[in-house]
């Protein structure tokens, strides 16, 4: 099971201060499991991997089955929640270079999370030349970025295989009910899947908006909804042997410490799309009124040679919070050189997951005394169950850190901002005043 400490805690933290921050993190804990707190509407994600609908999985599995028998590449259309952790556990448990690989299963490519001429084109080339369906995912229908990508990649469909041969390969998760892609979905007959009513975006790696996309890569979801559900349990027994109370309580007792800057580590370079989930996350659900750790992310060892120095001797404003993830898949044994020119034959025989442990405990120890916390999280094995087990940790804790700020964890209101700017500027319908008074602060 999943484990969460913080590294020589004296040095850093006033102790003890579990017992006064208990009562906090009890209500906190109470507010999420009884939806009773700000935002408590979308905690549905709270009992997901006990509750989630069988039916619905079921046509998951089997539409993931029909998409790698009849499709080279599966084109995933959407942004922030609606990719990033599906993105991060293909990545994660299937390779960073898995499109790359051979393999029996079709590639998986994400767009719709930007607004690149030139990155639309490229997988539009890349998929022209084979069999691909499409999954898009978005609530309403009308986010700019997927409803954008979504009208070339249907277009490409249509052309390639007519109206009613693409829709056989167009697969929509979107709301249940109403809203522009349901309603578009329904009338031309597209397969759907539910976006939960009371699950935001962040939150829904582990519904068919992260789901469907998994599965065509082959991870087993079963398993990794078995990891979740092993958390939920642990997380629904209240008290500091539930590992998301510990990383709340010292993640929170940090932040009143003065350290604003929480960095997520990983040895791992397949991690690095869940760091990125992990960074919405976490940014969307505890910035805002002027509070919240700025979620920032690096990639160990590589970044130890660009970002090491600052962590090790630049302003004292941060923590890193390491995730483990366990004995790597493959075993690669250093050679011997006879020459031994660089002076390397001593790790002649070593594993690189020897070398790589040794590096993150030589990292941990200089960091550390160079003044940055760091709290290690443990996953144990780098499987669907295990990264299950992480996504929920990383969630529940997300919701008790939101509510010990005093903050909603499950809104977004600053999202909104830049949108209406964008929709001005761009000419929609009713953003005439303030297109004009826009572009006379841009025109000064």
């Amino acid at each position: 099971m999943l484990d969460v400490k913080l590294f020589e805690m004296r040095s850093f933290l006033p102790m003890p201060y579990e017992e006064a921050l208990a009562p906090r993190l009890k209500l906190a804990h109470e507010k999420l499991q009884n939806a009773s707190g700000a935002g408590g509407e979308f905690t549905g994600w709270v009992h997901l991997p006990r509750d989630y609908d069988q039916e619905e999985f079921a046509r998951i599995q089997a539409a993931a089955g029909r998409i790698q028998a009849d499709s080279q590449a599966l084109v995933v259309i959407g942004i922030g929640g609606s990719y990033l952790g599906a993105r991060g556990v293909i990545d994660c448990l299937c390779s960073p270079n898995y499109n790359l690989k051979k393999k029996d299963t079709p590639n998986v490519y994400f767009v719709g999370n930007g607004l690149s001429a030139d990155a639309m084109q490229e997988v539009l080339d890349l998929v022209a030349g084979g069999d691909f369906s499409v999954n898009v995912i978005s609530k309403s229908g009308t986010t700019t970025e997927p409803a954008v990508a979504f009208r070339f990649f249907r277009a490409a469909l249509e052309a390639k295989y007519g109206k009613e041969g693409a829709g056989k390969r167009i697969y929509a998760t979107t709301d249940k009910a109403r809203g522009a892609l349901k309603s578009l979905a329904d009338n031309q007959g597209w397969e759907t899947f539910v976006v939960p009513d009371d699950v935001g975006g962040r939150y829904s790696v582990l519904t068919a908006v992260g789901l469907l996309p998994i599965a065509v890569a082959g991870v087993d979801i079963r398993e990794l909804m078995a990891g979740a559900a092993e958390m939920m349990d642990a997380c629904a027994v209240p008290g500091y042997d539930c590992p998301a109370w510990r990383y709340a309580a010292i993640r929170y007792e940090l932040y009143r410490a003065g350290r604003s800057v929480e960095l997520l580590a990983c040895y791992d370079p397949a991690f690095r799309f869940m760091s990125e989930w992990w960074k919405q996350l976490y940014g969307e659900s505890e910035g805002k009124e002027g509070k919240g750790l700025f979620p920032a992310s690096v990639d160990f060892t590589a970044d130890l040679h660009s970002m090491g120095q600052y962590i090790q001797e630049g302003k004292r404003l941060m923590f890193e919070t390491v995730v483990r993830l366990g004995p790597s898949g493959n075993q690669l044994y250093v050679p011997r050189d006879e020459a031994d020119g660089d002076g390397l034959n001593f790790l002649a025989g070593e594993s690189m997951d020897f070398i790589r442990d040794r590096a993150m405990e030589g990292t941990l120890l200089a960091h550390t005394e160079g003044g940055v916390p760091n709290v290690i999280v443990d996953a144990g094995a780098k499987t669907p169950r295990a990264l299950g087990q992480l996504i929920y940790f990383f969630e529940y804790a997300c919701g008790l850190s939101g509510y010990l700020l005093d903050v909603n964890p499950f809104d977004q209101p600053g999202v909104e901002a830049y949108k209406k700017n964008m929709f001005a500027l761009l000419g929609k319908p009713g953003y005439e005043e303030r297109k004009a008074e826009l572009e006379a602060k841009l025109n000064k």
